[in-house]
């Protein structure tokens, strides 16, 4: 990026775009620093924003599993738990022995309403990792569920 912005010299007054096919509109600087500030806004409780550039980062890079983990927390965040559901899915489809990747899978599958499906998640995560109490609280509250369920 150029980091110049609209009108700077680069800027071709056909489709908006610089002279590399660059759009002006992007953030500034590069795959890392959008993941850094998308970071930052996670834990600034702005999951929303985050979600930009988190996207546009694994765009960028989409096999970083770092990067999809943060975009699915933000989108979690942001109450898109399909969408969740679906970046921490691929990170565990490549890499089955990511815990904190199939306990995201769990809770975007919960609030989806898929307790059974979250309920796998959370064992297997919580078998990995048991001394983790937040994957062993969540597969208890999912299995109360079910049970409350049936």
């Amino acid at each position: 990026m150029n980091g110049q912005g609209p009108g700077g010299p680069e800027d071709s007054p056909g489709d908006g775009r610089g002279a590399r096919g660059e759009d002006p509109a992007s953030p500034g600087g590069g795959v890392y620093e959008w993941y850094t500030r998308g970071l930052e806004l996670l834990r600034a409780g702005s999951a929303a924003a985050a979600l930009q550039l988190l996207a546009r980062a694994a765009e960028a890079e989409p096999a970083s599993h770092s990067i999809r983990e943060a975009l699915g927390r933000a989108q979690f965040g942001a109450r898109q738990f399909g969408a969740a559901a679906e970046s921490f899915r691929a990170i565990v489809e490549e890499e089955p022995a990511e815990d904190y990747a199939r306990f995201g899978l769990g809770l975007a599958l919960s609030r989806l309403g898929d307790f059974e499906g979250a309920v796998e998640q959370f064992a297997l995560a919580a078998a990995m990792r048991p001394e983790n109490k937040d994957y062993t609280t969540a597969l208890r509250q999912a299995r109360a569920t079910l049970a409350a369920r049936r």
